[in-house]
């Protein structure tokens, strides 16, 4: 039996950690190049790119898991949903190259040496070049060339190769049982023996390191490293984000129910969304980011006079008009977060319409946007309402960027997947075409559901009525353009009693309204329920978001010992 000198390959444990120690940078320096420099910031565009191309089926799988894990934690969706997303992305990115590395450790015999790092510079390379064409599919993060961005990807990448092939000759394997462990270079050639009479045996041993250092001293350098690239760039985000935007003061214009009589119960939502709180949800980690001076409506298909509208052409061809709008999510648990009101303003889309001068065999409206969404509106509704329009303004401030700019639709009685953001093209067809999420297996027509929600149980404002003790409680309650008519609360398997509604910013809004609870001690649920303009009361039986929207009645857990201080 000849024994051997020849180095195998590297244990799986020593590779997972250090395939670990140099993801954690990669993916640091590719969010500072990002933020600093305006280059692709790869796992936000990979991530991007698989909720376009995964099966619907899939990707709903995937918000209802989200949703629900950040409803059960007790996050706000409204604040957390989209950070979830981005957390998803950065984690997926993090995984997959931490994967490669350890592939690339564990199927690499030692023995290689010099050669290892033009090898792993060569592995990198191979992965930047099959990420560069996801992100220009995508192209929704960068603020440079396409090229510029191509040549970053390719870079970055084959310099961790090379990083990776380098720390696979400089880390010194960890012993194996029964080895000892040396500080010395190592000593290896393949297939170099003893024979029998003791001579060597092949080509003379070459030094694999000339330098060696442990996994865990590695380890502990690089990840020290990454450390404090990560935490800097997270300084230097929060100094830009804090320098970048101006605290919110409100709305600049009184709101038209100032003077109603009944008033919001204190801890009830703003009947008003502040700008910076009004929800965000769409198919992209970050929103895209398109120059209003070059940016152009266009609108073609079936009509005489094909259009390419600049923005202010839109904001001054076209008479503006203004409404207070209530949008909501249809991913939108019973009693989530994802609704906001604001005071919307743009064009007319019948009017911008007439002026294409629409062919009689039009039928249907596709509306495109930015990012590869899309959806389809009927021809006959938006001529028969004019309250649909290409908005440009919320809060009388321009569209800002998370939210469409510079142009996005309202339609109204409908969830916010059917009024696309970033539009940058509208065309009339005769056939319907499913809209993006219409694809994916969600509602065609997604007719928002009317809800009923209870935002406070106010225990501070504990008062007497008639000598008995009566706690506000108040919330809001929701069904789009057909109003609410009447808003009922009861406490466990009590009757149902009227509460008050105050009047709404307008008939496209929500409702606030208020009820005195006749206070009870001990452990109690109080329920909501809202009925429609049209007379229909909200559905109590619960169904998940998935296809239609969810329905169900909402509820507040009083606990035995919650504590209502007498004023």
């Amino acid at each position: 039996m000849t024994p051997t000198t020849t180095l195998h390959r590297r244990s799986l444990r020593d590779a997972l950690g250090i395939a670990l120690a140099l993801a954690a940078p990669l993916v640091s320096l590719n969010y500072l190049a990002w933020l600093v420099f305006g280059l692709p910031f790869v796992p936000f565009d990979v991530f991007d790119w698989m909720t376009r191309v995964l099966p619907g089926g899939l990707i709903t799988f995937g918000i209802d898991t989200m949703v629900q894990t950040l409803v059960a934690l007790g996050f706000d969706l409204k604040d957390t949903a989209k950070l979830a997303e981005q957390m998803m992305a950065v984690a997926g990115y993090l995984v997959s190259v931490w994967a490669v590395a350890t592939a690339y450790l564990t199927l690499v015999p030692l023995r290689l040496g010099r050669r290892s790092p033009l090898l792993g510079a060569a592995v990198g390379l191979l992965v930047g070049v099959l990420l560069a064409p996801i992100v220009l599919s995508v192209y929704s993060t960068p603020e440079v060339g396409r090229w510029v961005s191509v040549l970053w990807i390719l870079l970055a990448h084959a310099v961790w190769g090379a990083a990776l092939g380098l720390s696979h000759v400089w880390v010194r394997p960890e012993p194996r049982y029964g080895e000892a462990a040396h500080d010395e270079p190592r000593m290896a050639s393949e297939d170099q023996g003893l024979g029998e009479t003791g001579a060597t045996v092949g080509p003379p041993a070459v030094p694999i390191f000339a330098e060696t250092i442990s996994r865990r001293k590695f380890i502990l350098r690089v990840g020290g490293a990454a450390a404090v690239i990560t935490a800097s760039g997270a300084g230097v985000a929060t100094y830009l984000r804090l320098t970048e935007e101006e605290p919110y003061a409100g709305p600049s214009f009184p709101l038209p129910n100032a003077g109603a009589p009944t008033e919001p119960v204190p801890g009830t939502r703003p009947e008003y969304t502040p700008l910076p709180e009004h929800y965000r949800i769409d198919i992209n980690t970050i929103p895209p980011n398109i120059d209003i001076e070059d940016w152009r409506l266009e609108i073609r298909g079936l009509v005489q006079e094909p259009l390419d509208l600049s923005l202010e052409q839109l904001q001054t061809a076209y008479e503006p008009q203004e409404q207070f709008v209530t949008l909501s999510c249809i991913s939108n648990p019973v009693g989530g977060s994802l609704i906001s009101t604001t005071l919307w303003t743009g064009a007319r889309l019948s009017e911008v319409l007439e002026t294409t001068g629409v062919l009689p065999e039009a039928r249907f409206v596709h509306i495109t946007s930015e990012d590869g969404f899309h959806e389809t509106a009927a021809l006959d509704v938006i001529r028969t309402d004019p309250r649909i329009m290409l908005t440009y303004s919320f809060d009388r401030q321009p569209l800002p960027q998370g939210h469409g700019s510079p142009l996005r639709v309202y339609i109204p009685n409908h969830y916010g997947m059917k009024q696309p953001k970033w539009i940058v093209g509208i065309e009339l067809t005769a056939e319907f075409e499913p809209g993006y999420w219409v694809e994916r297996g969600w509602s065609r027509e997604a007719i928002v559901n009317a809800t009923s929600v209870i935002d406070t149980v106010y225990a501070d404002g504990l008062e007497r009525q008639n000598g008995s003790p009566v706690v506000p409680v108040g919330g809001m309650a929701y069904a789009g353009e057909r109003g609410i008519s009447e808003v009922v609360v009861r406490m466990d398997d009590g009757p149902w009693e009227q509460a008050e509604l105050r009047e709404p910013l307008s008939d496209l809004t929500w409702v606030i309204w208020r009820y005195s609870w006749p206070f009870q001690a001990g452990q109690h649920t109080l329920y909501v329920r809202c009925r429609d303009g049209e007379g229909n009361w909200q559905v109590a039986e619960s169904s998940d978001t998935y296809p239609d929207g969810a329905t169900g009645l909402h509820d507040f857990r009083i606990p035995a010992d919650y504590i209502f201080p007498e004023g």
